[in-house]
């Protein structure tokens, strides 16, 4: 999955792709490079973001979505927790709603979902990516994600979506400290027992920074390219990334390794 941030203020590439030209140029690109999806987001979720107005994130995603969704033959997602958002994206040609509130900031949300039957990525947050980390706690870090998606799973199927529609991201960085970033990925098989396919973004966050001793997010690559590997072998299967020609690489590699031992 290929990120396409239409935003100023993205932690990672905030303003690089704001304009429309620059955006569906990267969008095509990405595709050129291997990227199975790609992921178009009109409003930061970085930690201490301010929402966006609905109108404006309706600006900047839809005009790139109805552009690209002619011409790319891979799916378009469109990454929001806002129901209207997601109605226009999907009218515009999505078919895919990445959703960082696992669809509970929006009530809308799930019936707009159901309604036009399309996968949908669930994710795990705690808090508001205002305040997700000012100082998250948990009692138990992988058993209480495990009942937040089990919540979530209830409530998208009670709204009518199907089972086979539903992937579920544990929401690396999203009120998580770096120990909790670290616990999830050596621990993503747990999450395989929900029996839904597993979508990890780990790409440039800032626990691996931290660990590369306070690397800008320009020097994450490496860390990036070893924490998917990590992943991929304990259970993703798809990977978010902002730098698609070298994680494709990583992936089909990781991809590989797990087969065989697999079989």
């Amino acid at each position: 999955m290929g990120i396409l941030n239409v935003t100023p203020d993205s932690f990672s590439d905030g303003g690089r792709h704001f304009d429309k030209a620059s955006a569906i140029r990267r969008a095509y690109e990405m595709v050129e490079e291997g990227a199975d999806i790609i992921d178009v987001g009109g409003e930061s979720t970085r930690p201490g973001s301010e929402p966006v107005p609905l109108q404006e994130e309706i600006d900047r995603t839809i005009p790139v979505i109805e552009e690209i969704s002619k011409k790319i033959k891979v799916p378009v997602s469109i990454d929001t927790y806002k129901a209207e958002v997601a109605r226009r994206a999907l009218d515009a040609g999505a078919s895919i709603v990445n959703d960082i509130s696992g669809l509970r900031f929006d009530p809308e949300m799930p019936k707009v979902v159901s309604q036009y039957k399309v996968p949908v990525v669930i994710m795990h947050i705690k808090g508001m990516p205002k305040d997700m980390q000012a100082n998250p706690i948990y009692e138990a870090l992988i058993p209480e994600i495990t009942d937040y998606f089990r919540e979530s799973i209830r409530l998208a199927v009670e709204s009518g979506i199907t089972e086979d529609k539903i992937i579920i991201d544990p929401g690396i960085g999203f009120g998580k400290t770096f120990d909790h970033n670290l616990e999830i990925i050596k621990n993503l098989r747990e999450f395989t027992l929900l029996e839904k396919p597993l979508l990890v973004g780990v790409s440039r966050k800032a626990f691996i920074g931290k660990i590369l001793g306070d690397a800008p997010v320009s020097e994450r690559l490496e860390g990036s390219e070893a924490a998917a590997a990590i992943s991929i072998l304990n259970g993703a299967n798809i990977i978010r990334v902002h730098d698609v020609k070298e994680m494709k690489k990583v992936a089909l590699v990781a991809d590989a390794i797990k087969r065989m031992s697999v079989n």
